[in-house]
């Protein structure tokens, strides 16, 4: 597909077809195209949780939502859940080593958190590898907290990564789609901001 029709064509699909599993082909490729997103020292501080197995998609949706109601309905039926996780630590120790110049690990230093940054560029690669795949995704958060905690326990995530959400994918089933949609994309000239910040 091209580059235009794959962006033109992403959305956040919400509900899927369950009987229809994602080819290991494809799960592969979704997760090795995550892998050329940009990271800061090229410090990759990213790991993904991949959750293909029935049981193991009961068990996230058991600790991860409290109650999925209509919201979370179609969504259950996705056969892939991929949990991307950011590794703080990875940065802070990067940016310690001698070619980047600091001598501590202050995490003052950066002034935005680039650790989940780029494990969202990663995120963005693998939905955008989805639609050129021909299928649905959809990114959501996993409650903070305890829901947070619950589903790292479960899988052994080691304390220092922390998930930015979850990607479901999966075949395109009837999906509704999102009321929030009326809203309609704001305009270039509401967003852009060329050469002075203009209200």
């Amino acid at each position: 597909m091209e580059f235009q029709e794959v962006v033109r064509r992403r959305r956040m699909v919400r509900n899927y077809d369950p009987d229809r599993a994602v080819p290991a082909e494809l799960v592969e490729r979704i997760l090795a195209n995550a892998l050329h997103a940009p990271s800061a020292g090229f410090s990759q501080g990213w790991a993904f949780l991949v959750l293909e197995d029935p049981a193991d998609r009961t068990r996230f949706w058991e600790l991860a939502v409290e109650d999925g109601g209509a919201w979370g309905e179609g969504l259950r039926r996705a056969p892939l859940l991929i949990i991307p996780f950011s590794h703080k630590q990875a940065y802070l120790d990067r940016y310690a080593e001698s070619d980047k110049g600091w001598a501590d690990k202050d995490e003052s230093r950066w002034p935005v958190p680039y650790w989940d940054i780029d494990t969202g560029f990663a995120s963005l690669l693998m939905l955008l590898t989805a639609v050129d795949e021909g299928l649905g995704a959809c990114f959501f958060g996993i409650p903070p907290g305890e829901r947070t905690a619950k589903v790292k326990e479960a899988f052994g995530v080691p304390a220092a990564y922390s998930p930015i959400g979850v990607i479901s994918l999966g075949y395109r089933a009837q999906d509704r789609r999102s009321p929030s949609l009326k809203r309609g994309r704001r305009p270039l000239e509401e967003v852009v901001h060329r050469g002075h910040w203009n209200d």
